[in-house]
């Protein structure tokens, strides 16, 4: 049967990361429906313009019925909403679109013709978060065997990353948002695997991040005082970012949104989970070469990320281990 129809999918909330990880949603809606628009954040457009798998993107703000009157305009078929809250409920609902799919046992949930009882509610911490996802569109009938999430940047990404960093090399992202909010981030593990990452495979390292990142990417760069190692921090938009992981000789860094568009673009991809409460499987980059780092430090029990008092596991990263899954990747061997 051919695709007919219009779907939206309205996954706004979280980081790039999950939006980028929904998208695999859209290709899913792609087998029964002929157009997938999305519906994101703000701050997440501009990633999802870069996703082959979606048309038009859209972005979530303003009044709920305002909001809603310009979705009814463009009359679509289904809605799958990734990231449900009472308002990424009512706007489908206000909008008239008579198929909405969303997550089951919330106090919205009824606004929803089809409700999905996320597996992590029922004790899955192993399953990766795009085949969870995948169940809000197998409700539907729709499904895809591809669950790598595509990012491809544009001719201008190209030139913007070439005009920060010409050369190839390692990237190096040490920070997610919880470092540039509570301040406490330690530079000294970082500053660590850098040094390692020169002394093992001679090549340059840029290191990248948000603009709220720099005060932590400047420190790292001079802590480690060799010139082949310089923060660019700041200085790139996601897509320009996308554009330099596709040449780079690999990408090394925290769980976080950079992580999944290094993937996506084809880098040599290690994630570093390094906090006990972190789920890798969960939260894996998907792509042709990619490698993870557990934890490995002892916790403070309870710790979580947003309420840890020191992040010693940062100060004391496991650069034996990274150093040696870089290697299984640059290498193209199983680690």
């Amino acid at each position: 049967m051919s695709a007919s129809g219009k779907a939206l999918l309205y996954c706004a909330g979280g980081g790039i990361g999950d939006s980028l990880v929904a998208s695999v949603v859209g290709r899913a809606l792609r087998t029964k429906y002929e157009r997938v628009d999305a519906l994101t954040l703000p701050g997440h457009r501009e990633t999802l313009l870069r996703v082959p798998d979606l048309d038009e993107i859209y972005v979530d703000e303003g009044e709920e019925r305002a909001l809603a009157e310009q979705v009814a305009q463009r009359g679509y078929d289904a809605c799958v909403v990734t990231w449900a809250t009472a308002r990424t409920a009512r706007v489908p609902e206000l909008a008239g679109i008579p198929v909405r799919v969303g997550q089951a046992r919330r106090l919205y949930s009824p606004r929803f013709t089809k409700r999905v009882t996320v597996r992590s509610e029922r004790v899955d911490v192993t399953s990766h978060w795009s085949y969870i996802l995948l169940d809000y569109a197998r409700v539907i009938g729709c499904d895809t065997q591809d669950r790598a999430y595509r990012f491809v940047p544009t001719a201008d990404d190209v030139a913007e990353a070439d005009a920060v960093v010409p050369e190839g090399g390692i990237l190096l992202n040490p920070c997610n948002a919880v470092a540039s909010e509570r301040g406490i981030w330690p530079v000294a593990g970082w500053a660590a695997l850098a040094r390692a990452l020169l002394e093992r495979f001679g090549l340059p390292i840029a290191i990248t991040g948000s603009p709220a990142d720099r005060p932590v990417a400047t420190a790292i760069a001079d802590a480690v005082g060799d010139e082949r190692v310089r923060s660019v921090a700041g200085r790139l938009g996601i897509g320009a970012f996308g554009a330099l992981a596709a040449r780079a000789s690999a990408f090394v860094g925290i769980t976080t949104g950079s992580m999944h568009v290094a993937a996506a673009v084809g880098a040599p991809t290690l994630g570093i989970f390094p906090f006990q409460s972190d789920f890798p499987e969960r939260w894996a980059p998907l792509g042709r070469r990619t490698e993870i780092v557990r934890a490995s430090y002892p916790c403070h029990k309870g710790d979580t990320k947003e309420r840890c008092p020191d992040y010693a596991c940062i100060e004391h990263l496991d650069v034996p281990r990274i150093v040696a899954g870089v290697e299984a990747l640059l290498a193209g061997v199983p680690h």
